[in-house]
């Protein structure tokens, strides 16, 4: 019977395809002109900022004087959850680009574990797969193998021994993070940046080579309707308001020649000049 924490794992693991749908149609409104290899490279982007931003944050906030260990370590836990549940939204997002509909949570649930494990996670896999189904193809990606190709009756037992290889990997790897995050004086957050982005970058070297080179074309269930522009209203003239006409004689009038003090004038012995306004 699996435990708490296997539970919570595979719940983590497991992202619905509608909300994966949703998140590639978004980007692609956003990026309209894309192709899949660029999809893809704005995929990867996103994942490692997310990943990375998220990490240094939990450690900065080691520096903080009311945050004591146990705090630390329950934001560290709270970030890996964060981190398990962004990786398993990048993976199957990499998988739809490919044209691989995931609706199987252990297909979905292997993909993801595989692809954080790395180099060692493929090798695992494509070991297991091979014992259960006499040998794999040599020209086969494992990404296709796993979400596609394994038979339905072996994907359960195949996940079933990838996790729990990759629990015990995993349970080494956050613990030894959660540990570095809560040393103080920004040690932490430059700790929980560094090794968040080389698993990151780990992940998307795994994703490469996991499905091959890029599609040239996207699937149709990432087709979306692109509106046309709406056309520019023509500027119309408008004619000068009346009030303009009636203000300008006014100012003319007002600049003429003041009459002078009284009695200026040709007899004025004074001679005062007269003033401009």
């Amino acid at each position: 019977m699996p435990t708490r924490l296997e539970r919570n794992i595979d719940l983590l693991l497991s992202v619905h395809r509608p909300a994966v749908l949703a998140h590639l149609r978004s980007i692609r409104r956003l990026h309209p002109n894309a192709t899949p290899e660029q999809l893809l490279a704005i995929l990867e982007r996103r994942y490692v900022a997310a990943v990375t931003s998220g990490g240094a944050a939990v450690g900065a906030s080691a520096m903080f004087p009311f945050v004591g260990t146990g705090v630390s370590l329950g934001l560290s836990a709270v970030e890996t959850a964060g981190f398990l549940e962004t990786t398993a939204l990048f993976a199957q997002s990499v998988t739809e680009v490919h044209g691989i509909a995931v609706d199987d949570p252990d297909r979905a649930r292997a993909l993801v574990m595989t692809l954080i494990m790395g180099k060692a996670g493929s090798d695992l896999l494509k070991q297991i797969a091979g014992q259960a189904t006499g040998g794999l193809g040599r020209n086969a990606y494992w990404g296709q193998v796993v979400t596609s190709s394994l038979p339905q009756f072996v994907v359960g037992p195949v996940a079933d021994q990838v996790k729990k290889v990759f629990l015990r990997r995993f349970a080494i790897g956050q613990g030894t993070n959660a540990v570095g995050r809560a040393i103080p004086f920004g040690v932490g957050a430059a700790i929980g940046g560094v090794g968040n982005l080389m698993l990151g970058r780990t992940v998307i070297q795994s994703a490469r080579s996991a499905f091959g080179a890029p599609p040239i074309t996207f699937p149709e269930a990432l087709a979306i309707t692109i509106k046309a522009p709406k056309a520019a209203k023509p500027v119309e003239e408008t004619a000068p308001r009346k009030g303009v006409k009636r203000i300008l004689p006014r100012r003319r009038q007002a600049a003429i020649e003041a009459p002078g003090p009284r009695g200026a004038g040709p007899e004025n012995e004074t001679g005062v000049p007269d003033i401009r306004i």
